[in-house]
C-alpha cells in the first residue's frame, strides 16, 4: 500500500508497511522538520524532477560498518601519495551540485533536483548535513554528502571527477567521524568492494535508535 501525505500535516507510516521495492508514501514537502522525521523512521525522499515526492523504506539497506572498510593495496598507495587535499564541511553547496550533475551510467536526468537541493542546503545550515570535499591541485574532484542521524550517517550522493576521488572521500568519512554506521541506501559494485552489506530494515532501524 502506497500512502498519500499532505502537507498540513508531519507524519509517516510504519515504513514495514513499504511496498515490494521500498515505495512507502508520495507527497508533502522536503521541510527541515520532514526531513528529519523520515531520516529518523529510516526513510529517504528519491524522485525525479516533475514527479511527486516519493518516500522509500527499502526492506533491505545497504550498508557499511566504518571497522568493515576495506582498502585495497592499490587506494593505499593513492592515500599515501599526497595527491589529494580532503576536507569537510567547507563546499557543501558545490559537493550537492556536483552530485547533480554527475553523469551516471544507466540513469538519465537526475534525481538532485533544485527543491532537493535547497533543501539539503538548509540542512546543513542548519548542523544536520555534512560533505565531504576532495582535492586537486585546489580544484575540487571529488566528494559526498549526507545527513547525521546520532551516530548514523546517511549517505545521499558521491560524484568524482578523477579516478579514485570518490573512493578517497568515503575513507576520510570512515576514519575521521565517529559515525557507527554509514548508510549507502542502494547498492552499488563499488561500495561493496569497500566493504558495504545488506542489513534488513528492521536491524537498521534498531541500529538508528541505539547507536
Amino acid at each position: 500500500m502506497i500512502f498519500q501525505l499532505s502537507e498540513d500535516e508531519v507524519w509517516f507510516p510504519d515504513p514495514e508497511l513499504a511496498s515490494e521495492d521500498g515505495l512507502l508514501a508520495i507527497g508533502g514537502d522536503l521541510s527541515v522538520q520532514r526531513l528529519l522525521l523520515a531520516y529518523r523512521s529510516a526513510i529517504f525522499p528519491w524522485f525525479s524532477e516533475g514527479d511527486p515526492i516519493l518516500w522509500y523504506a527499502p526492506h533491505e539497506r545497504f550498508v557499511l560498518f566504518p571497522e568493515n572498510l576495506k582498502i585495497s593495496a592499490s587506494m593505499l598507495k593513492v592515500l599515501r601519495s599526497g595527491r589529494f587535499r580532503i576536507t569537510s564541511d567547507q563546499a557543501f553547496t558545490e559537493v550537492i551540485s556536483a552530485c547533480a550533475n554527475s553523469v551516471r551510467k544507466d540513469q538519465e536526468g537526475t534525481w538532485i533536483t533544485d527543491t532537493m537541493k535547497s533543501a539539503y542546503i538548509q540542512l546543513y545550515n542548519l548542523g544536520y548535513a555534512h560533505s565531504v570535499e576532495v582535492w586537486e591541485n585546489d580544484v575540487l574532484v571529488g566528494g559526498l554528502y549526507g545527513v547525521q542521524i546520532n551516530h548514523v550517517f546517511c549517505g545521499e550522493s558521491m560524484f568524482t571527477r578523477v579516478s579514485n576521488a570518490s573512493k578517497v572521500a568515503l575513507i576520510y568519512l570512515c576514519q575521521n567521524y565517529n559515525f557507527k554506521l554509514i548508510d549507502c541506501q542502494v547498492y552499488t559494485s563499488h561500495l561493496k568492494s569497500m566493504g558495504a552489506d545488506f542489513i534488513s530494515l528492521e536491524e537498521y532501524r534498531e541500529l538508528l535508535n541505539k547507536i
